[in-house]
């Protein structure tokens, strides 16, 4: 048979025993201390001696003296006795001394010391607001029993804890190790992953409860050879009959191996090749076994057991996870935040609470990208823990109900009833009943095999600890093994897949997840046809690999009320992509329910980078209020602000699209243009070398005019140009520079293999292309760098040729460049702009002409012109430097500060803001706002 965990309430019956076997004891440390450690062990579970190393030798770290750790569990707890009376203060000082020279296996966690009257408890890996030391008599063991619970495998380490993270990563490392063994030898990659997903649930299994503490450790040791040569056959016995129930397996005389339970074929089924081992092979799987794997986190461990395959993401393990943190910035807006709100407000009220209880087992969830399921993992590692909370506190209203008719009873007897010993009533319902959150409410789709198979195991995992949390807490453990129940990982292409085939659409069905990260610029062709289809449509444009992710949910969902979020690289919510994806959402019914603003998100994937990220929820409700969480910076804190309406731009504003637009919406706004085309080969642009040789020959310095390209324009590189519009005819013939510069152009338009180049070299001495202003203009960069707080564009004479690389406009009075010189425009830029990688893309069609700028009085209009006036004069402040050094984020100058703050508050005025907006954010309410105001009549 299966051996049943232990729980709480067995392990202080034990306790109970123990305390009344020894109460009585001399409590000497040289003849009893061994015999007390054994059966203090027992109690919790530990009763084969190759779990334990007694007397083990060890060196003193201060001293460098040899000496013996009464009892050394691996990686668990430190154990040192003492003689009834003595100080326990000095056995921790030195088991702690003990601890330190401790290298070969995994540090111990805890130390327990005990004079056979006293106990006196460290855990070493204690956070800051947790009790870190512990001290209690004999006689108090049972009320103790789950402070040393750990011993039975029940680890205490938080999730997501410095600790946690720490074991997860030395745990990715030692699989590793396994892994790049298999991959010498040659084994099969599929199975060697269905070897490294065995071997991991034996190990976890081992350390955590699921069966007698320590038996895949006595396998390895007591039934393979030193060499190693044996070892893979061995396994593969061993696995072989974990997946047969106990009274169908081979061997059933063999002790050792009937004490393993019956797992079922979910993990061990497949038959697989025996592994080739060796010596040093084996030396590392008993490494693998030696350490402590209770305490590594599911969520954690999958991400860097998924990069083990992955020889650069193996020498950076533990920078391939994604943060608890960042997962719970989707699904607690998504639902966790309103579940947690309906068990505060039913606290009181026992029907409530049982309804919640319902309601969280009517729940599905798919993640449609899960990976090696962290979303899921934590999903669910939080409602069984809501789950646990609310039987907590059903058995709190139940004793409160039994004691006061206890008390009743009492009272009219005239006795005093002993709260202590009242107080409590068993829980009717047994373990199966009280888990109403199941592992097959968890659906997710995923590409590949390996991480499907991972997020399974995982799953297992953390179910298993969610079980140990409420046999801890309420005396009661669902049977684990043999495995039953199971999440829903289907292995296949998320974007070809029919989702309803995954699960049925249903309201109460939540879809979440982190799409991969592929923007317009890095998806593949393969990828970009995936998206054709979903869309159905053959310009897909700008939209984001992710999107698809979008429609489909959209397409999944059809009429039925849901929720969806994902995480997206935020370029889905700038320029282009927004009307052609938030259209379709908002018009088939849903709403933005909650959305974080720009910040860094930390990708799970192998050698990706902190990607600059948005998170967007969505579902058909009204109520509650949507929720807008905005952050200062990229890495910045999140701040959570009020709204009303969230729109595609992830703005508290109107729900509108901006699109491209031929001619300027605003009057008072001007057009833009590109700046001039040479189409010369380089010939009619002169460089610092040739420039002294153009320069003094006295016809072509006729012609020559300072040039600026975007390099120019933002690092006052010095480039020139020959300008030959009013071209006198004899002069080509009088100037060797202006000849052989006209004659090479001609040579290069006549050689092209474009008939509209070909027939420009019939005007060799002209630009292919002229836009040149006449009047004094604005010089636009098509691109800005997402780091800077304002524009780098300049104010330029009519002499001052513009390449196409700038966009240009007339601006004789100054006013337009005050106006693109503002913060204003910035917020208009970052919200409606397209993107280059993370710089920001210019647009005439999109930013430009769409800029809502309302008519202003003549007032306004001078502030503005004398606002930018101000900004260039504190530019001239400074002539040696150029715009990246004037605008350089971090290095401003005051002055030109200060006059950049003078000039914004003109302008935001001018966008009819009452005063100097003291955000972004507020900016982008405004502009969105008067771009409502002034499209009104385009959209009835």
């Amino acid at each position: 048979m299966s051996q049943k965990p232990l729980v709480l309430s067995d392990i202080r019956s034990r306790a109970g025993a123990f305390v009344a076997q020894w109460k009585d004891a001399e409590g000497y440390e040289r003849g009893e201390a061994q015999s007390f450690i054994r059966d203090l062990l027992e109690v919790f579970g530990i009763a084969r001696s190759t779990a334990v190393s007694y007397e083990k030798r060890a060196l003193r770290a201060s001293t460098g003296k040899r000496g013996y750790i009464d009892a050394l569990i691996s990686g668990t707890a430190i154990i040192e006795m003492k003689s009834a009376g003595e100080d326990l203060e000095k056995a921790e000082a030195q088991a702690l001394d003990y601890r330190d020279s401790i290298t070969d296996k995994s540090l111990p966690d805890y130390i327990l010391c005990s004079d056979f009257r006293r106990f006196r408890l460290t855990n070493l890996l204690a956070e800051p607001d947790e009790q870190g030391v512990i001290e209690f008599d004999l006689a108090d063991l049972p009320i103790h029993a789950e402070d040393l619970m750990f011993l039975a495998g029940y680890r205490r380490t938080s999730f997501g804890s410095v600790q946690q993270e720490a074991a997860s990563i030395k745990a990715a490392q030692l699989m590793a190790k396994l892994y790049e063994h298999l991959e010498k030898t040659g084994y099969d990659d599929h199975q060697a992953s269905i070897f490294l997903i065995r071997t991991l649930f034996c190990l976890y299994a081992d350390d955590s409860g699921l069966w007698e503490r320590d038996l895949f450790s006595r396998w390895i040791e007591e039934r393979t050879s030193e060499d190693g040569s044996d070892l893979g056959s061995q396994l593969a016995t061993l696995y072989q009959a974990l997946n047969r129930p106990e009274e169908k397996r081979y061997g059933r005389d063999d002790d050792l191996l009937m004490a393993f339970p019956y797992v079922n074929g979910s993990v061990f089924g497949e038959a697989v090749d025996i592994p080739h081992f060796d010596r040093a092979s084996r030396e590392l799987l008993l490494q693998a076994a030696y350490f402590n794997w209770s305490s590594i986190s599911p969520a954690i461990f999958g991400s860097l057991f998924q990069a083990v395959k992955d020889k650069k993401a193996r020498r950076s393990l533990g920078e391939h996870y994604t943060t608890e943190t960042n997962i719970l910035k989707v699904i607690r807006p998504l639902f966790l935040d309103e579940l947690e709100e309906r068990f505060t407000k039913a606290r009181a009220r026992k029907g409530e609470l049982e309804k919640l209880l319902d309601h969280l087992g009517s729940l599905s969830f798919l993640d449609p990208a899960c990976g090696c399921g962290n979303f899921l993992i934590i999903a669910y590692r939080e409602l069984r823990a809501l789950e646990l909370r609310i039987h907590q506190r059903l058995q709190e209203l139940r004793d409160e109900g039994a004691n006061r008719q206890r008390g009743d009873k009492l009272s009219k007897l005239g006795i005093q009833g002993n709260d202590q010993r009242e107080r409590g009533v068993q829980l009717a319902l047994g373990a199966d009943d009280l888990v109403r959150v199941k592992l097959a409410q968890f659906h997710g789709i995923e590409l590949e095999e390996w991480p499907a198979t991972i997020a399974r195991t995982a799953m297992f995992l953390v179910e298993h600890q969610a079980n140990q949390d409420m046999s801890r807490t309420l005396g009661y453990a669902a049977p684990m093994l043999p495995l039953e129940d199971s999440a829903q990982i289907t292995v296949g292409n998320a974007l070809r897949t029919d989702w309803a085939d995954v699960l049925p659409p249903e309201e109460r069905t939540i879809i979440m997840g982190n799409p991969p990260f592929l923007g317009h610029y890095t998806r593949t062709s393969d990828q970009a046809e995936e998206l054709r289809e979903v869309w159905q449509r053959k310009d897909i444009g700008h939209l984001d690999y992710v999107t698809g992710w979008y429609r489909k949910a959209l397409d999944f969902y059809g009429d039925v009320p849901g929720r969806f979020g994902f995480v997206s690289t935020n370029s889905i919510t700038q320029g282009e992509p927004v009307s052609a994806l938030f259209g379709p959402v908002f018009d088939t019914g849903w709403r933005i329910r909650f959305a974080h603003r720009t910040f860094a998100w930390t990708s799970e994937a192998p050698g990706a980078a902190a990607v600059h990220c948005v998170i967007v929820g969505f579902d058909r409700e009204t109520k509650p209020a949507p929720r807008l969480i905005t952050y200062a910076r990229p890495k910045g804190a999140p701040e959570e602000i009020a709204a009303r309406t969230i729109n595609g731009y992830l703005v508290d504003a109107p729900r509108v699209s901006v699109d491209s637009r031929r001619a300027t919406l605003s009057d008072v706004v001007p057009p833009v243009q590109f700046g001039s085309m040479p189409n010369d080969g380089g010939h009619l642009l002169v460089d610092r070398d040739d420039h002294r040789e153009v320069a003094e020959d006295p016809i072509a310095n006729k012609y020559l005019r300072r040039f600026v390209g975007a390099r120019e324009l933002l690092h006052d590189a010095p480039r020139w140009c020959l300008w030959m519009e009013n071209l006198d005819p004899k002069d080509p013939g009088r100037s060797a520079p202006l000849h052989s510069r006209i004659e090479a152009t001609k040579d290069y338009r006549s050689a092209s293999r474009r008939a509209a180049t070909n027939k420009l070299a019939d005007t060799p001495a002209l630009f292919g292309e002229r836009r040149q202003p006449t009047v004094p203009y604005v010089c636009i960069p098509r691109h800005f760098s997402e780091t800077r707080n304002f524009a780098t564009v300049a104010h330029f004479d009519p002499d001052v040729i513009s390449g196409d690389a700038n966009f240009t406009a007339e601006d004789p009075s100054g006013f337009l460049f005050g106006i693109i010189s503002s913060s204003m425009f910035m917020a208009w830029q970052r919200a409606t702009g397209g993107r280059i990688k993370s710089d920001l893309r210019f647009s005439a069609t999109v930013v430009w002409n769409n800029l809502p700028l309302p008519e202003i009085t003549d007032k306004l209009r001078d502030q503005v012109i004398a606002g930018g006036r101000a900004v260039l004069e504190a530019r001239a402040l400074h002539p040696e430097r150029s715009l990246a050094e004037h605008y350089a984020p971090l290095a401003m100058d005051p002055a030109l500060l200060k006059a950049h703050r003078v000039l914004d508050t003109a302008v935001d005025k001018a966008f009819g803001a009452r005063r100097l907006c003291s955000s972004e954010q507020e900016r982008q309410q405004i502009l969105f706002e008067r771009y409502a105001d002034l499209t009104a009549d385009e959209h009835p």
